[in-house]
């Protein structure tokens, strides 16, 4: 047990959990006013739902031996997860409840993350019901792999902090459910312009102070290795923001603040697979390509017929895949001797993380997939028209996130179901 390493690990929980706030407002500055606390609820929930899932029967399926496919339950209701440092898939030198909790704060985040791409028309009860299940049917199987000495990890794919368990992860699961849910009314053909754009820089700022967490702690020691990912994951956004500034500039000469917070989240997204194996000088060169082809992304969606609400395909899909294909091209054996060669890479290093990227995307895809028609026969997965014209705040939650002081607002009162939708579709009077 080392005091210095478990102060860091508290410290870096701590982070990460701050992580799903901090996306919380970021996506919620991106919507409609009327749809702010419902985007923003979608990351919140995750905190209790998906945090007690994690540590009931979550944690036990990831992070046990079990077999190369998954854990076992020999760690459920976290049986034998005590104060020591023993019990764990991995060498600690800091108590196990910390290293689970740390790991909770990962699949939180990676659950939140899904809702970006069908905010403004799902209705809350089925997304909730959806991240329920995908985490442990989806996320739990993926960090196995990956992590817990399941198939992945014995081909030699290397994941430093969420690369392909996060990001990859979660956008192939954000595809499946744009194209399972549908387009939002109006999509295409009218305005749906951020509310909130301060929110959106709050929320970026936030979730890069987070992720010194995210990736610094996964080296699960207060030490070297620990250091180099936190320079990495300073300098890696900060190549991908002067890029991703400068492709603005050269298309539309005006760079923009919602393009500068999105290049900030590329970037982080792009250095978390590599954080703890490349230099500082190779984190910018892979921030600065990360930013090309989610640029690109981004602007070929909004071509397209896919409403990927707040392109969470272009931002973590495809940042994920470009971050951990490029971890086999800039790992260095002088940083930690985990790979052989500097920037020529190990080709067969970046044959296995291809592979290891396919493999999230196809498992996600197709588990998402299934998991939300099956739950579309139980429950409606989509509001209803009247309710998305009225705003997903009021028709889900009874509440809005910005108080009206005069005009007209429909009747909070009348919130309360379906039963009650036709009052609430003739505004009254607002004393407010």
């Amino acid at each position: 047990m080392n005091q210095a390493d478990t102060a860091w690990m508290l410290i870096s929980t701590a982070l990460v959990l701050l992580m799903t706030p901090a996306l919380a407002f970021f996506y919620g500055g991106l919507v409609r006013s009327k749809n702010a606390l419902n985007t923003m609820m979608m990351s919140f929930i995750s905190l209790g739902f998906v945090g007690v899932l994690w540590a009931t029967v979550g944690y036990s399926l990831a992070l046990t031996a079990g077999n190369n496919w998954i854990g076992d339950l020999s760690l459920a209701f976290l049986n034998g997860v005590g104060l020591d440092e023993t019990g764990a898939i991995v060498a600690l030198t800091f108590p196990h409840m910390l290293y689970m909790a740390f790991q909770a704060t990962f699949c939180i985040i990676t659950a939140a993350l899904i809702s970006g791409a069908i905010v403004e028309r799902m209705r809350f009860p089925a997304y909730l019901t959806f991240i329920c299940l995908w985490s442990v049917v989806v996320y739990a199987p993926l960090a196995h792999w990956v992590w817990g000495g399941g198939w992945l990890a014995d081909m030699g794919a290397w994941d430093f902090a969420g690369g392909t368990v996060v990001h990859v992860n979660a956008g192939a699961a954000a595809l499946v459910a744009a194209l399972v849910v549908g387009k939002r009314s109006g999509y295409g053909s009218s305005s749906l312009l951020p509310h909130n754009v301060p929110f959106v820089l709050l929320g970026a700022g936030l979730l890069w102070f987070g992720w010194f967490g995210f990736n610094a702690g996964s080296a699960l020691v207060a030490g070297p290795i620990a250091s180099l990912a936190f320079v990495t994951t300073m300098l890696a956004p900060a190549a991908t923001l002067i890029v991703w500034t400068m492709l603005d500039l050269m298309r539309s000469g005006k760079p923009t603040a919602v393009g500068a917070a999105t290049a900030i989240v590329v970037g982080l997204v792009a250095i978390t697979p590599a954080a703890g194996f490349i230099s500082p000088m190779n984190a910018m060169f892979l921030g600065a390509i990360a930013a090309v082809p989610s640029y690109f992304a981004l602007i070929l969606r909004a071509k397209t017929s896919l409403d990927d609400s707040l392109d969470v395909v272009a931002a973590h899909g495809v940042g994920g895949t470009v971050g951990a294909l490029l971890t086999g091209v800039f790992a260095e054996k002088s940083i930690n001797g985990l790979f052989d060669g500097a920037i020529a890479g190990n080709p067969g290093q970046v044959l296995i993380q291809g592979t290891a990227v396919l493999a999230a995307i196809l498992y996600s895809g197709v588990m998402s997939f299934v998991l939300l028609k099956l739950i579309s026969v139980v429950m409606p997965l989509r509001a209803a028209s009247e309710e998305e014209s009225v705003g997903l705040d009021l028709t889900q939650h009874g509440e809005e996130a910005y108080l009206h002081t005069g005009g007209t607002t429909p009747a909070i009162a009348a919130v309360g179901g379906a039963s009650n939708l036709q009052p609430m579709l003739h505004p009254v009077k607002s004393d407010a």
